[in-house]
C-alpha cells in the first residue's frame, strides 16, 4: 500500500509547505490542524493537501504527531479567501492561516466549546438535615440550590458562594462536580424585533430596498452625511437576514466605537451577539469564534480581525466607516479588511455594504466606474440641521494653549447656553517637544529621528514611535541650563488651560492615555451623554461614531500640520477628519457650529471643504490623482527594509530594484521609485529605507511580485536586514 503524505502549511516565515507521513490510525482532513515535529519543536499546522508523492525520499519524512481536527476549521469560501490573501499580500501561507486562528487554536486547543463545570447534590447530601448546619449559612444555601437541580460553578460564585465552601461540601461527599458541554441554542426560534422602529425617510427606504432586492453578491457603497441614519439602515438590512436564520458580520474600525453600536443592535434584536476585538482574552476570542462557526451567534460585531471569523450561514457583511485607516493591518499579514470583506462577500455570494460619510477615494472611484452600487443619504435624520462651518484665522493672535480669544469667546457663549463643546486635537501628552531656552537644544529620542513628547501627569518624556520612556531631565543636555520650555500643545496642556479659563465647567479628556483602564472609555461616554462634562477634549478616538445631542460647538484646534505633509493621502485624511469631527455638532434639534483654527484660511483644501463639501473635494482630488499616476489609477507595493547598518539597507534595496528592472514584465508603465530613506529614517535604533513599485493594474503588479520575490529571498543581504512587502500601502511613513 502506497504511504499517504500530508502537505502541511506551518507558521514559519517561509513560502513553502512541508510533507509529513500519515499514520494509518490517524487520518487528517484538508483544512484541519495537525501537530507535527519541526526541528526540535512541535508545531501546529494546517493540512493543505493529501497526496502519495513527495519531492523527498519517504525514509526522510517524519510522521504527523497527532491529528487535532476531524473537520476543516473553515468552510471552503473562507479557506479559499485565506489562501488567496496569502498570495495577494505576499505573506507566507502558514503564517496567514495562523493569523486567522484564535491564539488557543494556534496552541492546539480543541476547536469546540469548553466544558462547563457543574455541581450536583449527592444522595448523602440530600439526606443531610439543614438544622445541623445553622452555623454554615452558605453551605445551607448551596444544598438548597442544588436540591432544585444542577448549577454551574460560575452561577454559584455569582451568588456570593466561595470556592472554599464548595470544596468543604465536596470533601464531605455532599456535592460533586461534573463536566458538561454547553447546550446548543436555536436563536431563530425566538427571533423578534424588540423595539419600535423609527420611520425611514425616502433615501433610507430606497437604500434598504435596493440591497434587499437581491440576496446574492453585490457591493453597495452607502454614502451618508454624518447623522443621516446609516446605523438605522444597517438595522433594517439585518432584519430580513436574521429572520431567514442567516448570520451577519459587522466590522467597525475601532473598539472605542463598539459599545454604542453593540447596544443599538442588542436593543433591536433578541439574537445572541458576540464581539471580536483586541480587548478580549484568549478564551473570550475562541468563544466568539466558535459561536460564529456553530451558529450560536446571530450577529458578530468586531474590528478588522473579525473578518476571519467562520460562520455557519453568513447572510450579509457591513463595513462601517469603510474609509478608516485602521482597517489596514500595518504588520505581519498587511491586508485591508475592507477589500477582503468585498472579496469574502463575493466568494460567499452575499451582499456587502460599505458605509461612510466620507468614502475612501478608491471606493468612490469604484462606485463611479460601476463596480459598486452607489447609495446616498443627503439629509440628517430627524430634525437635525447641518452645522455652520467657519474658519478662524489665528495669524497674529495670542494663543493660550492653542486657543485664540475669538474661539474662547465662542466657547463661553455655547457653554452659558447650557450646551457642550468639543475640542479636537490629535496630539497626546502635554507638548510634542522640550527645548532649551538658552541654546535651542531639543530633547531627542536616542533611538529614533524624533523628539520626545512631554507627558506632565506622569512626569515623563515618551517617544511615540519606539515607546521609550525616561524621566524629565532637570537641565539641558547640551549647555546644562535649567531653562527648559515645553513647545507646542498636547491634550494634557489643553485640559489644564481649560480648567483655568472655565473653572465653573467640568472638562474630560479622551485619548489613549486617559482610557487605558478597561471600561474607562464606556464610563466617560456615558457621563458625557448624561451632561456630567461640558467641555470634551479628544483625539481621533472622540472624532467619529458617537452621538452627543448636547454638543453644539466643535473646534479643530490645529489643522495646519495636516495641510503640509509628504504623504499624498494627507489631504484626503484631513477632509475625512474634518467632516467626521464636524458631524459631532448639532446632531439633535440644536443648531451646531464648527470652527477650524488655522494660519492658512485661504488654503484650497479648506475652501473646497467649507464651501463645496466632501463630494466636490473628492472629484478634484481624484482628478489630481489621475494626473499624478497615483491610486486608484495605479497600484502600489512598498518595500520596507531596516537594519542597524544603513549601508546594508540601501544596498539591499538597490539589488531589489535591479531584480525588478530585469523582470520581463518591467516597462515604462511599471516604474520603480527609490530606494530612499523613509520619512522617519531611524526608529528604535534601526535605519529605515523604502522602495516603491507601481503598476497600471493588479494583474501586472502581482506578476512583477511573483517573479521578483523568489529572487529577492536568495539575496545574501536578505538575511542581514529586516524587510517586508506592503501591497497597496495606506501609510508611506
Amino acid at each position: 500500500m502506497t504511504p499517504q503524505i500530508a502537505r502541511v502549511a506551518l507558521p514559519v516565515p517561509l513560502d513553502k509547505q512541508f510533507d509529513y507521513l500519515i499514520k494509518p490510525e490517524a487520518r487528517p482532513v484538508i483544512g484541519g490542524r495537525v501537530r507535527v515535529p519541526f526541528g526540535r519543536q512541535q508545531l501546529v499546522g494546517i493540512v493543505m493537501a493529501i497526496t502519495d508523492k513527495s519531492d523527498f525520499p519517504l525514509n526522510q519524512l517524519k510522521a504527523i504527531s497527532s491529528v487535532l481536527d476531524h473537520q476543516p476549521l473553515w468552510q471552503p469560501p473562507l479557506f479559499g479567501l485565506l489562501t488567496w490573501a496569502s498570495s495577494y499580500y505576499q505573506y507566507p501561507l502558514g503564517d496567514t492561516l495562523a493569523n486567522a486562528m484564535p491564539t488557543l487554536l494556534r496552541k492546539g486547543r480543541e476547536a469546540s466549546p469548553a466544558s462547563l463545570k457543574m455541581w450536583q447534590i449527592t444522595e448523602t447530601g440530600r439526606d443531610q438535615s439543614i438544622t445541623s448546619l445553622k452555623r454554615a449559612p452558605r453551605q445551607v444555601q448551596v444544598l438548597n440550590t442544588l436540591r432544585n437541580g444542577k448549577s454551574s460553578h460560575e452561577s454559584l460564585l455569582a451568588d456570593e458562594v466561595s470556592t472554599a465552601t464548595l470544596k468543604t461540601l465536596s470533601d464531605k461527599g455532599w456535592i460533586q462536580a461534573i463536566e458538561e458541554k454547553p447546550a446548543s441554542t436555536d436563536w431563530l426560534r425566538d427571533f423578534a424585533v424588540t423595539e419600535e422602529k423609527p420611520r425611514l425617510n425616502e433615501e433610507q427606504a430606497l437604500a434598504v430596498a435596493t440591497v434587499n432586492a437581491s440576496p446574492e453578491f453585490g457591493c453597495y457603497l452607502l454614502e451618508g452625511v454624518t447623522g443621516s441614519g446609516k446605523t438605522e439602515v444597517y438595522l433594517n438590512l439585518l432584519e430580513p437576514v436574521l429572520a431567514a436564520g442567516k448570520q451577519a458580520l459587522i466590522l467597525v474600525p475601532e473598539i472605542g466605537l463598539t459599545p454604542q453600536t453593540i447596544n443599538r443592535f442588542r436593543r433591536r434584536f433578541n439574537v445572541p451577539l458576540e464581539t471580536v476585538h483586541s480587548g478580549l482574552n484568549d478564551t473570550e476570542r475562541l468563544s466568539a469564534w466558535l459561536a460564529g462557526r456553530d451558529n450560536q451567534a446571530g450577529i458578530i460585531i468586531g474590528t478588522r480581525s473579525a473578518l476571519f471569523t467562520p460562520f455557519s450561514n453568513l447572510g450579509i457583511i457591513i463595513v462601517d466607516e469603510e474609509h478608516d485607516g485602521s482597517y489596514k493591518q500595518q504588520d505581519s499579514l498587511r491586508y485591508h479588511a475592507r477589500d477582503l470583506a468585498v472579496m469574502r462577500a463575493s466568494r460567499e455570494n452575499i451582499p456587502v455594504v460599505l458605509g461612510s460619510a466620507t468614502p475612501a477615494l478608491e471606493s468612490l472611484h469604484n462606485a463611479k466606474t460601476g463596480k459598486y452600487h452607489h447609495l446616498t443619504l443627503t439629509r440628517r435624520a430627524g430634525n437635525a440641521q447641518q452645522a455652520r462651518h467657519g474658519v478662524l484665522d489665528v495669524k497674529g493672535l495670542y494663543l493660550e494653549a492653542g486657543l485664540s480669544a475669538p474661539l474662547i469667546a465662542r466657547m463661553r457663549k455655547h457653554l452659558d447656553a447650557g450646551n457642550q463643546v468639543m475640542l479636537f486635537l490629535n496630539r497626546r501628552g502635554y507638548s510634542p517637544a522640550i527645548i532649551c531656552h538658552e541654546c535651542g537644544w531639543l530633547a531627542e529620542c536616542k533611538r529614533c529621528d524624533a523628539y520626545y513628547t512631554f507627558h506632565q501627569q506622569s512626569g515623563e518624556l515618551r517617544c511615540h514611535h519606539c515607546a521609550t520612556q525616561r524621566p524629565v531631565m532637570p537641565q539641558c543636555g547640551n549647555c546644562g541650563s535649567t531653562q527648559l520650555n515645553a513647545v507646542g500643545v498636547g491634550t494634557e496642556q489643553l485640559e489644564q488651560q481649560l480648567a483655568t479659563l472655565f473653572p465653573e465647567y467640568k472638562t474630560v479628556r479622551i485619548d489613549r492615555d486617559s482610557t487605558r483602564r478597561k471600561g474607562s472609555l464606556e464610563s466617560y461616554l456615558e457621563a458625557i451623554r448624561n451632561n456630567e462634562y461640558q467641555i470634551l477634549i479628544g483625539t481621533q478616538m472622540l472624532a467619529k461614531g458617537h452621538h452627543f445631542p448636547d454638543v453644539t460647538l466643535v473646534a479643530l484646534i490645529d489643522v495646519d500640520s495636516a495641510l503640509f505633509c509628504n504623504d499624498f493621502r494627507a489631504s484626503e485624511r484631513l477632509a475625512q477628519l474634518f467632516v467626521q469631527v464636524a458631524g459631532r455638532a448639532g446632531r439633535a434639534s440644536k443648531p451646531g457650529e464648527v470652527i477650524l483654527q488655522t494660519h492658512h484660511p485661504e488654503h484650497a483644501l479648506l475652501q473646497a471643504l467649507l464651501h463645496k463639501g466632501y463630494d466636490e473635494f473628492a472629484v478634484s482630488a481624484l482628478d489630481e490623482r489621475k494626473q499624478a499616476f497615483l491610486p486608484p489609477y495605479t497600484y502600489m507595493t512598498l518595500f520596507r527594509a531596516e537594519a542597524n547598518n544603513s549601508e546594508h539597507v540601501e544596498q539591499f534595496l538597490q539589488q531589489v530594484r535591479g531584480i525588478f528592472e530585469s523582470s520581463p514584465v518591467y516597462n515604462h508603465e511599471t516604474p520603480v521609485l527609490g530606494p530612499n530613506p523613509a520619512p522617519l529614517s531611524r526608529r528604535a535604533g534601526r535605519y529605515r529605507w523604502q522602495l516603491l513599485v507601481q503598476a497600471p493594474n493588479r494583474k501586472t503588479l502581482q506578476q512583477l511580485l511573483a517573479i521578483a520575490k523568489p529572487a529577492i529571498q536568495l539575496l545574501p543581504l536578505a538575511r542581514k536586514v529586516r524587510w517586508s512587502i506592503d501591497v497597496e500601502p495606506q501609510d508611506l511613513t
